[in-house]
């Protein structure tokens, strides 16, 4: 069994507790306007190029060229098939900083869910050899791919991008209602959750309030994060050749803290911001 990623960041310390290596899936089945992986939203491999790196080498006008052989580094490999075998080994190298900090391994995206299969098998061999878990996960997947995955996890990262429907179909392209549902199935499972809310000016910023209410009741949350919106992904979208939706406002950081104080109020959760 393989799976497509688009790679495999070490030392990260925003995709759960503690150091962790964070392991990025192609393939997501929304499409966020905001959306900073570009390069994950295609389960199939791509090669992005970057116009502004290319020293005209003449590489890769040649018959036998591979986007390896680039000595600008102008054109980018997004997917790789990898084995759980193939993987693990990378996934081990960071043990020692994974036992000192509390930290572990993040699968993500994309949306890592939509290859539950490869997913499952990996979380287990993690767990048998001791290694914190977690899944960042948009929950628009279904419920029988959270089920295979629910026993070899230790914590779900969980975005809430909105709570009214016609809300997070005009900012993701779907229905929020799979989303909602799922995460209070892994609730009343007594899964462990980090909800993970986007803050993006003039899309979701009016659905604060609505969101902490939502969550309010659910005992399993142990941190919420609200996370400003930032535009750095622009070139990706001009290396995919893909349109680029960005949103030109980014918000204040008086927006934000004013946006977790609400929350925290509503739900007397732990907010970072």
């Amino acid at each position: 069994m393989t799976a497509t990623i688009f790679e495999i960041k070490r030392f990260a310390v925003h995709d759960g507790d503690g150091i962790r290596t964070t392991v990025f899936f192609k393939g997501c089945p929304l499409r966020c306007v905001w959306c900073h992986n570009p390069e994950g939203l295609s389960a199939k491999y791509e090669v992005g190029f970057y116009e502004h790196k290319c020293i005209g080498c003449g590489e890769c006008k040649k018959d036998n060229f591979e986007v390896s052989d680039c000595l600008g580094n102008a054109r980018v490999e997004y997917g790789k098939e990898i084995s759980v075998s193939e993987i693990l080994p990378l996934l081990l190298e960071d043990k020692e900083f994974y036992d000192n900090s509390e930290g572990g391994v993040t699968l993500s995206g994309g949306e890592c869910l939509i290859q539950a299969d490869f997913c499952a098998e990996l979380l287990k061999e993690l767990k048998r050899l001791g290694i914190h878990t977690a899944v960042d996960t948009c929950g628009f997947v279904s419920r029988n791919a959270l089920d295979k995955v629910i026993p070899y996890t230790d914590v779900f990262l969980y975005d809430v991008k909105a709570y009214d429907e016609d809300v997070h179909i005009r900012c993701t392209g779907v229905s929020n209602k799979q989303i909602l549902e799922n995460l209070k199935s892994l609730n009343m499972l007594d899964k462990k959750i980090e909800i993970r809310i986007p803050y993006v000016p003039d899309y979701n910023d009016g659905q604060i309030e609505k969101i902490a209410c939502f969550l309010a009741p659910l005992k399993n949350i142990t941190k919420i994060r609200v996370l400003p919106y930032h535009n750095y992904a622009g070139s990706k979208y001009e290396a995919l050749n893909l349109p680029d939706a960005l949103p030109n406002r980014l918000p204040t950081d008086e927006e934000i803290k004013i946006a977790a104080e609400k929350i925290k109020v509503i739900t007397n959760f732990v907010v970072i911001s």
